[in-house]
């Protein structure tokens, strides 16, 4: 037995129970299974997010202990958020599995759009199980009831719209968990350490399936507005330096363990949720092109977005989660500040 067969296939099981489910949806309750997708998707965040900062609002007047419960968890909802956002994106290129139809075109009833690559984490899963985990210390036990309900609703609809696997679904219930939880666990500096670690880890993976999978300069449409290339930078952001000679590599390198070393012992002082993440973001990035500059003496550039034939410089998932990071940093600066919070730069 292989290591896929063993953690993904389950020795037919998982194809199986696709089967099981996608074959056994009768056509009146396909309206009902495009809900639950759409209820699961990543852009009810954005919803949650405002819902909870009103609720906190509401909730100042009657009772402080209340809102600042609710406050707490909106913060982590936003932390869990990019960190599930950011594992599941990467997981899908890393793994690039086929989806249902694309691996079974003949066996897969499609309710909607037929979708056909990264099956593996599903999105939806781990946005669903991150929001239940976001709710659930704020709920009461019957509210609890619906949250563990409409978890299963989200998992049956993926499978039924012909989507996902069971596989794919139960890891992104697993994302969505270890994003919470390390949202959850913002006061340990380890779990920090370990996330920022992990998201240099994929994004070398990337960069790694990149090399592997394009020709350099190669460029593969995916939509509309966005490519994937194979392109290298010797320099900094936007080009910079590209062109100095060589001395810069030792330069960037330089400057990004100091950074990086910098960060990392931060993260030992104690920080607010927002603050620890944005450096573990910034660390986790800085480690990804750290290593390229090591190892390979530039930076691999994968991701190309364009607008009427204008294209932004092409970047990696390392400069998305170093982005990421000082965008929650910026947006949470006057909360991180707060002497009362013990929590200084």
């Amino acid at each position: 037995m292989t290591f896929r067969q063993f953690l993904y296939d389950w020795n037919g099981l998982n194809v199986a129970w696709f089967g099981t489910i996608n074959q056994a949806t009768p056509d009146w309750l396909a309206p009902l299974a495009q809900l639950g997708s759409a209820l699961g998707s990543y852009w009810g965040g954005p919803f949650l997010l405002i819902g909870l900062l009103l609720w906190s609002r509401r909730l100042d007047a009657a009772t402080e202990t209340q809102a600042a419960a609710v406050r707490v968890q909106t913060q982590r909802f936003a932390l869990g958020f990019a960190l599930a956002w950011l594992g599941v994106a990467m997981l899908k290129l890393i793994v690039d599995f086929p989806r249902p139809v694309a691996a079974l075109p003949d066996l897969v009833r499609i309710i909607g759009e037929p979708e056909l690559q990264y099956s593996f984490p599903s999105g939806h899963a781990a946005y669903a199980m991150l929001a239940a985990a976001t709710l659930w210390p704020l709920a009461a036990r019957r509210f609890r009831a619906l949250l563990v309900a409409w978890l299963a609703w989200v998992a049956w609809s993926r499978i039924a719209v012909g989507a996902h696997f069971p596989a794919d679904v139960i890891a992104g219930f697993l994302i969505g968990w270890l994003a919470a939880w390390i949202a959850c666990s913002s006061g340990t500096r380890w779990v920090w350490w370990c996330a920022a670690v992990a998201i240099a880890l994929l994004d070398q993976g990337t960069k790694q399936l990149v090399e592997a999978k394009l020709e350099y300069a190669q460029v593969v449409p995916v939509t509309a507005f966005f490519n994937l290339v194979h392109v290298w930078n010797s320099g900094a952001a936007f080009s910079l330096l590209a062109d100095a000679g060589g001395w810069q590599r030792w330069f960037f390198i330089a400057l990004a363990t100091g950074v990086s070393a910098w960060l990392a012992l931060a993260l030992l002082k104690p920080r607010l949720p927002l603050e620890a993440a944005a450096y573990c973001l910034i660390l986790g990035g800085a480690l990804g092109n750290l290593a390229d500059r090591v190892f390979r003496g530039y930076v691999v550039d994968s991701l190309d977005f364009h607008w009427g034939g204008w294209h932004w410089p092409a970047f990696n998932f390392a400069d998305v989660a170093i982005t990421l990071g000082v965008g929650i940093f910026l947006a949470a600066g006057s909360v991180c500040l707060d002497p009362r919070h013990g929590a200084t730069t």
